[in-house]
């Protein structure tokens, strides 16, 4: 009989639990995907935070992406100037800068009619306050236009400004223009100065004289008494005459009120067009167009 010590020993053991087949992958994948989630939101905040001027950059980096290489710099928004600094500024946005100059301008555009029309409150105040001018106050016309304050001083049919086909000006047209010349010294706006005439035929016997002439010598007499009056005579930029080519009354063009001097207190635009030698589209101011002042009336108005 066989030892018994000798016999093997079979070791029998039991797997427990079912499931061990599915293993812990899918944890493993579900991070990523949460990972992956989390770096695409946090991409889109940062894309709709960023300036155009940033996403100009990466934009020009994904275009040449040797560019911070080659230049040195340390990002693609860089500019190659040699001075650090130098060039454009991508994260300056243009259409912003825009939109501050232009209310910038509309701001100074306000303040300047505002200036404007507080001057023709003082001059119709002065004027219904003065003893000496108050009688003249229906030949006084103020009126705010494209150009700046329109001042205009018409003849009436028993009071004129002027001796008849003259520049010689009246007495009381004088102190109307001295009184004036304290209120323009207001403002440093500068002014341009008119002369017109009605469509009466010249009958002064000076061969060649005529309405433009005419015009322009009360223009430049207007001048003179502005002067003499106190204002100073830098702000005087323009003076010319224009016959009866811009009528004031145009359904009666030998209405005495179309013989007037016109004082415009310019407004910048204004000033900067005849500066240039130019008119702004679209304005109606008192100079003629190129064709009216090649074609003067028949020769001549006594104005």
């Amino acid at each position: 009989m066989a030892d018994e010590s000798q016999r093997p020993i079979i070791v029998k053991r039991i797997k427990k639990g079912g499931h061990g087949h599915h293993g812990g992958a899918w944890k493993i994948a579900y991070a990523d995907f949460v990972t992956a989630m989390m770096a695409f939101f946090l991409l889109m905040w940062l894309l709709g935070s960023a300036s155009q001027g940033t996403l100009n950059g990466i934009a020009e980096f994904f275009k040449t992406p040797l560019k911070v290489a080659m230049s040195g710099g340390s990002g693609a928004g860089d500019a190659t100037s040699v001075v650090k600094g130098g060039g454009n500024d991508l994260t300056k946005n243009a259409g912003q800068v825009n939109k501050k100059s232009k209310e910038a301008e509309k701001q100074r555009k306000a303040q300047e009619k505002a200036s404007l029309s507080k001057l023709q409150q003082n001059i119709q105040h002065t004027i219904n306050n003065n003893v000496l001018l108050k009688d003249y106050k229906n030949q006084l016309k103020l009126e705010m236009t494209p150009e700046g304050l329109k001042i205009q001083i018409v003849d009436e049919q028993n009071r004129p400004m002027f001796d008849s086909g003259s520049s010689r000006m009246l007495p009381h047209t004088r102190v109307l223009l001295q009184q004036l010349a304290q209120d323009l010294n207001q403002l440093p706006n500068r002014i341009s100065i008119s002369g017109h005439t009605d469509a009466t035929p010249f009958s002064g016997g000076q061969a060649g004289y005529s309405n433009w002439e005419l015009s322009a010598d009360r223009a430049n007499t207007a001048r003179r008494e502005l002067i003499a009056g106190g204002l100073q005579q830098d702000k005087v930029l323009r003076v010319v005459g224009v016959a009866s080519a811009n009528p004031l009354i145009k359904t009666n063009v030998f209405s005495p009120e179309n013989r007037r001097i016109t004082i415009v207190v310019l407004n910048q635009e204004s000033e900067e067009a005849i500066q240039n030698d130019g008119i702004r589209p679209g304005s109606e101011g008192d100079t003629p167009s190129p064709a009216a002042a090649a074609t003067p009336t028949s020769p001549g108005a006594h104005g």
